[in-house]
């Protein structure tokens, strides 16, 4: 592996750190760090939406308030570099969430993203939630529209 190869790895990995730092604290500004001004990100297969950043923070705000607290672990990371400055990548999450009553639900499954180079270092330009299973969910969640 040459050197720009690894530094890229480890910018991608601290992409995909910011990403579940910026969720789990609930920092908007943070998350849209992770992606281009231009992103696709589909979460319908966790019941979400499909939008650009600005849909995702904003419905993302409505739809993780019901939870005093949330955690990703994201793992296995797999990177594909698909030219000098595209990749694909595919990294499994868990993602437990605490519900009001201090139970938890828990998800995991796969993010899929196209990473691009950017002036501003690595970005996600595409994100595709694959969800894997469910666990403790609810069935009176409040699913903002």
């Amino acid at each position: 592996m040459k050197l720009r190869e690894i530094a890229d790895r480890l910018e991608i990995n601290e992409v995909l750190t910011r990403y579940g730092r910026a969720v789990d604290r609930k920092d908007w500004d943070l998350y849209r760090q992770v992606f281009t001004a231009d992103a696709a990100i589909d979460y319908t297969s966790a019941g979400g939406i499909a939008g650009d950043t600005e849909a995702q923070a904003t419905w993302l705000a409505e739809a993780l308030a019901q939870f005093p607290a949330t955690q990703h672990m994201i793992a296995n990371i797999g990177i594909e570099f698909t030219g000098d400055d595209t990749a694909t990548v595919e990294a499994m999450f868990h993602n437990p969430m605490v519900m009001p009553d201090k139970s938890a639900w828990v998800t995991g499954g796969w993010y899929h993203h196209e990473m691009i180079r950017t002036d501003d270092g690595w970005r996600s330009r595409s994100l595709v939630e694959e969800s894997a299973y469910f666990s403790g969910m609810p069935t009176d969640l409040d699913r903002p529209e």
